[in-house]
């Protein structure tokens, strides 16, 4: 599994602990405004300008690194509160649009296990909730698969954010459509797992990073039963294999499960799932056509559709028309 890019920043934080640097985490823990880097972005940084991640557009890192050669944290033991944009000439000199504010916590990475720890759980595949008392600095990490946490808050003097595969994604079918969406979901973070029982398509798929099944799709998406977290596409075209997994995936309390076709094939699949007894309610969270109506045509227009459509349903950004 390719790692996410908060592993990424851990794993190299970690590297520079081991060779003697002393390495702080800085976390963006709110904004008020626009701001390049939502709320959660992490940014590992030590002597020499060795950096890992982001925070902003920029002119806050060289902020930061500035303050870091100067020597102002070189004691630092606990969590720091620092503000940036707290009016509108700072703003514009750190780059923040539109009177943006950027809180942040700079935090020193000093014990090892605690980190490594989290960092191995989380590369595992494990996801990793990690609470962390600002004034302190207290922290402790525990497995944690309910999606109902949110990847990142802070608050009441508490941080709390999650690292690793949060949102797991099985697509069914090792197909040239799901070669694009498996790079999309990539890039956003998913851990994408691909079932195909079909010798001869899952003997051509090679994409780096993605967990290949042979099982059947059913077994497959029952293995998911445990895991909220999780997204369920069919993709193959093929009735016998997309309902299979369909079955068994609209009786999970999975997030959000869809199937590829035209409006009369989805159809034509919802009265199947009637006629197996499937309850409606549970058959009214299929989505299917599956992904935004944004004219798509070509396997990567319809990648971009059916991310486009989880995200927003991720986001909650209410009611949009589908594909």
């Amino acid at each position: 599994m390719t790692p996410s890019a908060d592993l990424d920043i851990l794993a190299k934080a970690l590297a520079w602990l081991e060779q003697g640097k002393a390495p702080l985490l800085v976390t963006v823990v709110a904004t008020w405004g626009s701001s390049p880097r939502p709320a959660g972005s992490l940014l590992a940084m030590c002597a020499g300008g060795l950096h890992a991640g982001s925070v902003s557009g920029g002119c806050v890192e060289e902020d930061l690194f500035r303050r870091l050669g100067a020597g102002e944290w070189n004691k630092l033991c606990q969590p720091a509160l620092l503000s940036y944009g707290v009016d509108k000439e700072e703003a514009n000199r750190f780059g923040l649009p539109c009177g943006g504010q950027l809180d942040l916590l700079i935090e020193p990475i000093l014990a090892e296990s605690h980190w490594l720890a989290l960092y191995e759980w989380a590369a595992s595949g494990q996801t990793v909730l990690r609470i962390m008392e600002a004034a302190s600095g207290e922290a402790r990490i525990q497995i944690s698969n309910d999606p109902a946490i949110p990847a990142f808050s802070f608050g009441n003097g508490l941080m709390h954010k999650v690292f690793g595969p949060q949102w797991r994604m099985l697509l069914i079918g090792a197909n040239h459509l799901a070669r694009y969406v498996a790079q999309f979901a990539q890039a956003l973070d998913y851990q994408v797992l691909v079932c195909d029982p079909r010798e001869n398509y899952l003997a051509q798929w090679d994409m780096a990073g993605t967990v290949c099944l042979r099982e059947m799709p059913d077994d497959a998406v029952r293995a998911l039963e445990h895991y909220r977290r999780s997204i369920i596409l069919t993709l193959t075209h093929d009735p016998k294999l997309d309902d299979m997994a369909l079955m068994e995936a609209l009786e999970l309390d999975a997030f959000y499960v869809g199937a590829l076709g035209s409006q009369r094939s989805s159809d034509q699949r919802r009265k199947r799932m009637r006629m197996l007894d499937i309850a409606p309610e549970k058959i009214d969270r299929l989505h299917a056509p599956v992904g935004m109506a944004i004219g798509s045509r070509t396997p990567a227009e319809i990648a971009i559709a059916i991310m486009a459509d989880i995200t927003a349903q991720r986001n909650q950004a209410g009611a949009y028309a589908r594909r």
